[in-house]
């Protein structure tokens, strides 16, 4: 049987050897977070995006984990987190929580890497608390991503047509599956059971804020979104951005005069992957992971 005619629960990712996860409570909410590694090692704190949860770093955190303490959360409304009664899903939203995170984890020099959502979260931490950081990693987006061109009208017509149910879980993998074309058949299994969830009468919803973040997305407060141009002109840390080289949402040419205007920034194009570069070239992936934190200056933990 194919996964697309597979109407079974979806079996999740098993913890790996190390993994311990807890809650949090911060900004008044309950945050779930998961480590891996050694905790006296240097830590990198993990962003997922719009759509996704911490489960997704657990590859990167199989490689890493001997020599690097990785932490990542589900953000507010996703996951086993608590969603927000206010529906509160912007960026300084978001800010505050990594801000109250890495501050109760006493984390007081790491490494941020974020995805997407997550991406624009770093950028900002990276500006506000350059002291924190030992390296920034930011992936598959730049200033402008989430508010024109190909990329960000996807993203706002699947929100708009984001459907509050599925009949059974062969219709919960088909939606991924149209989606993620390019993801894996392993990757799509593991998106369906870290974002739906089984409901009493039998159908398949959601288990993120599915209205909250579709309201955010396709009718944003103009107010409360960010401009990440004077923020990437600022940085002046030691910052590695992998792009996709068939993403439609991260374009070569706005890498490229990001990079023109601060020389802190170092470029990877990645170019057989789309916006979820971890998910599309893995191994890809880790290797620029790896190559960027051997330079940075990860012994410095003062």
């Amino acid at each position: 049987m194919t996964a697309g005619m597979d109407d079974s629960a979806p079996v999740p990712a098993q913890p790996l050897h190390d993994e311990s996860a807890d809650f949090l409570r911060a900004n008044e909410l309950r945050f779930r977070w998961r480590q891996w590694g050694n905790p006296a090692s240097t830590p990198i704190v993990l962003l997922h995006g719009l759509r996704g949860f911490s489960g997704t770093w657990r590859p990167l955190a199989a490689a890493l984990s001997d020599r690097y303490r990785l932490i990542a959360f589900d953000q507010r409304g996703r996951g086993e987190t608590d969603w927000d009664p206010q529906h509160n899903y912007y960026t300084d939203a978001y800010l505050a929580d990594l801000e109250a995170i890495v501050d109760q984890l006493d984390l007081r020099r790491f490494v941020l890497l974020g995805h997407s959502m997550g991406g624009t979260t770093s950028y900002v931490y990276a500006d506000r608390h350059p002291e924190r950081l030992l390296g920034l990693i930011v992936e598959d987006i730049a200033p402008g991503s989430s508010a024109t061109g190909d990329g960000a009208q996807r993203i706002v017509a699947e929100m708009k047509a984001l459907p509050p149910h599925f009949s059974g879980w062969s219709d919960a993998r088909q939606y991924w599956r149209r989606l993620r074309p390019t993801l894996s058949a392993e990757a799509i299994e593991q998106r369906v059971a870290e974002s739906m969830v089984a409901m009493p009468d039998g159908k398949i919803g959601w288990r993120y804020d599915a209205e909250g973040i579709r309201r955010t997305r396709v009718s944003p407060d103009p107010s409360r979104m960010v401009d990440l141009w004077p923020i990437v002109e600022r940085l002046r840390i030691p910052t590695l951005l992998i792009h996709g080289g068939r993403s439609d949402f991260c374009k070569a040419a706005t890498v490229e005069t990001m990079c023109s205007r601060n020389p802190h920034i170092r470029p990877v194009s990645v170019t057989n992957a789309g916006h979820y570069v971890h998910d599309d070239a893995p191994g890809v992936f880790l290797a620029e992971v790896q190559q960027f934190l051997s330079t940075c200056a990860t012994h410095d933990l003062t």
